[in-house]
């Protein structure tokens, strides 16, 4: 049976390009001194996440792309698949900082995947501080999709210690077809459908719908799913042309001090988290700028499961990774001053908007048929998503429920951060996930756009202190130089 990718999953693949890399990632901290069993190496990680493979096919796989893109890639089965060019060792010096290994993952998070094997990463980094290790997995979005394609983190974590073998499984790759049987295949399922395949040349993504019918399908476009365009997101640094450099921060507070804000306000949990994110991009507004106009606003795109229930019904375990969910768009009042008003603002907006069907949308989806004829899918996906560069600032990923306690290999996970993907025309992605008593933030940005981003971390502390106390008037910011946005030749001539 042919496995071929799915319209989103193509779409991911394609997208890569100049400043765009789409992969996304965790970050597990682990501290071997809260267990009580053998401490985690390089060879028990490996034993692990071969046997945990057999649950995660594409991680064995690779993307063939078809001649003249008569279809959409393929799934292949890598003749070569090597588990230990995935999984990796890396350390940091002496003193094993957060700030060294934040610089760490941001380099290795700017380097693009290598397509001509499984597009996977795995990192075990040694040399932190009180002997902790940390878990750094890199995952092309392609291959994360529904829960039946989870993300390797969410593989070879387990909720108790004791850390349970599956049954071992004897893999042994698919013969790898040949071009010429790719296309022929290609060709002969196109033929089996012919009414699917003429409705697919002249109504989908090949160059004959870009000739015929690119303004009908982009005029229904914009009409069903893209009416927010209309009224665009406000100007921003944030919307820069992107470089492939990247930044990562991360913190983290209390989830009892939230849980306090939400009690106190009679808001939901994540009204407080969306509230700390807008004191967050107030304060970096202002380190930029010399001030900024009452009424002022940022757009953002996060998860509609995001509004679902209050903070007394909210559900533990499942994944942390928010993946083609259906996404709502709202704007965070960063031009009001005082904490408390902003807090009910960013409660109303998002309340409202979270049932406004303009301002809903299903993520991204691709301009591509069912049927996949591609010749210039690269070319759609950069459309698809040049229709979308103004429709908001940040992206902004939020778990819908609190994630209980996790183990890798019976070591406990101290802290667990997602690294959201950076697509183009963003300069700044957010992830927030509840993870045992903690809120954890995440902050992946492009480096020539924003080198201020570690200033990101105590942001978070102060806005949520400002939600605490009930301040209603401005607090001081340092203003940090930041670097003019900066952009490739590739990215501007593109």
């Amino acid at each position: 049976m042919v496995n071929r990718l799915s319209p989103d999953d193509a779409m991911y693949y394609f997208l890569d390009g100049a400043g765009t890399t789409t992969h996304l990632g965790t970050l597990s901290i682990l501290d071997p001194a809260q267990g009580d069993g053998a401490p985690l190496d390089y060879p028990r990680l490996v034993a692990l996440v071969e046997n945990r493979l057999q649950q995660m096919p594409r991680y064995r796989q690779t993307v063939t792309e078809v001649s003249l893109g008569l279809a959409r890639p393929l799934w292949i089965d890598d003749p070569d698949f090597d588990v230990t060019f995935h999984v990796r060792l890396s350390a940091i010096p002496q003193p094993g900082s957060d700030t060294q290994l934040q610089e760490l993952i941001a380099r290795v998070m700017s380097r693009p995947l290598d397509r001509r094997r499984p597009m996977w990463e795995l990192y075990l980094i040694e040399g932190l501080t009180g002997g902790r290790l940390a878990i750094l997995t890199k995952t092309h979005r392609c291959l994360v999709g529904d829960g039946s394609h989870p993300e390797i983190s969410e593989v070879i974590t387990d909720e108790s210690a004791d850390t349970p073998r599956l049954d071992d499984d004897l893999w042994m790759p698919g013969r790898r077809p040949s071009a010429r049987s790719v296309t022929l295949g290609a060709l002969a399922e196109a033929m089996a459908r012919p009414g699917e395949f003429a409705d697919s040349v002249l109504h989908g993504g090949g160059p004959i719908a870009d000739l015929l019918s690119f303004a009908d399908r982009s005029a229904r476009f914009v009409g069903t799913t893209v009416q927010q365009l209309v009224n665009s997101a406000p100007d921003s640094p944030l919307n820069a042309a992107p470089t492939s450099a990247r930044l990562f921060t991360f913190a983290s507070v209390p989830r009892a001090a939230v849980l306090g804000v939400a009690n106190r306000f009679e808001c939901t949990f994540n009204d407080v988290v969306l509230g700390i994110v807008t004191g967050v991009m107030r304060r970096w507004m202002l380190s930029i700028r010399d001030s900024i106009a009452h009424g002022e606003t940022m757009r953002a795109v996060l998860p509609l499961g995001a509004r679902d229930g209050v903070a007394e019904s909210r559900r533990a375990g499942g994944g942390w990774l928010c993946a083609g969910c259906p996404e709502f768009i709202t704007d965070l009042p960063i031009g009001e001053d005082a904490p408390s008003v902003r807090l009910m603002q960013v409660a109303g907006l998002a309340d409202r908007y979270s049932q406004s069907q303009r301002r809903m949308t299903s993520g991204l989806r691709p301009m591509l048929p069912e049927l996949g004829v591609v010749p210039f899918a690269d070319f759609s996906t950069r459309v698809f998503n040049g229709l979308f560069q103004r429709s908001y600032n940040v992206p902004i990923s939020m778990s819908d429920h609190q994630i209980t306690r996790r183990y890798v290999g019976g070591v406990p996970v101290a802290a667990l951060y997602t690294i959201p993907a950076l697509v183009a025309r963003r300069a700044l992605a957010i992830s927030v996930n509840e993870y045992c008593e903690r809120v954890e933030f995440g902050f992946f940005a492009d480096r020539n756009v924003m080198g201020d981003l570690p200033a990101m971390a105590g942001y978070v502390a102060d806005s949520l202190e400002e939600l605490r106390t009930g301040g209603f008037g401005p607090r001081p910011v340092t203003r940090i130089p930041v670097a003019p946005p900066a952009a490739d030749d590739d990215e501007v001539q593109s």
